[in-house]
């Protein structure tokens, strides 16, 4: 399964000097995120009914190559650490250029919400499995 999205970068992205702005470069890896747990078949109905949800505890983002309006990039997920039971998982999303070269990283530490409980839960197993089986991240970027 391909774990990346492509986007042409909008207006509403920009920032006064002419390039993204700070949080876009978050909105286009969360909806990276949200498009592969639908894919998985974890779509928003999904969690409605089973009453669950993700959370984020830490989002950081590098900057490294500027993006200006109209860009096409290319955003990917890789798993960078999970817990046993599958309750706690760190995401790092990679912003590429279209030359390839990595325009901003995102990472994301969250878990799973038990919506009515307001406390963490462990996941159905399908979800740990399918967020096992995002490819790994590589410390080399790869």
């Amino acid at each position: 399964m391909d774990y990346s999205l492509t986007y042409r970068t909008r207006w509403a992205d920009m920032d006064p000097n002419g390039h993204m702005r700070h949080s876009a470069y978050a909105d286009y890896a969360a909806d990276q995120r949200v498009a592969a747990l639908a894919r998985w078949g974890y779509g928003v109905a999904r969690f409605a009914q089973l009453r669950l949800g993700p959370i984020l505890f830490r989002e950081e983002t590098r900057f490294l190559k500027e993006v200006g309006i109209g860009e096409e990039i290319r955003v990917d997920g890789r798993l960078v650490s999970m817990s046993t039971d599958g309750t706690r998982w760190t995401v790092l999303h990679a912003l590429y250029k279209a030359d390839g070269r990595v325009a901003a990283t995102v990472t994301v530490d969250g878990a799973w919400l038990d919506l009515e409980r307001r406390k963490l839960t462990v996941p159905p197993a399908d979800l740990v499995a399918a967020f096992a089986a995002l490819p790994p991240y590589e410390a080399d970027g790869k």
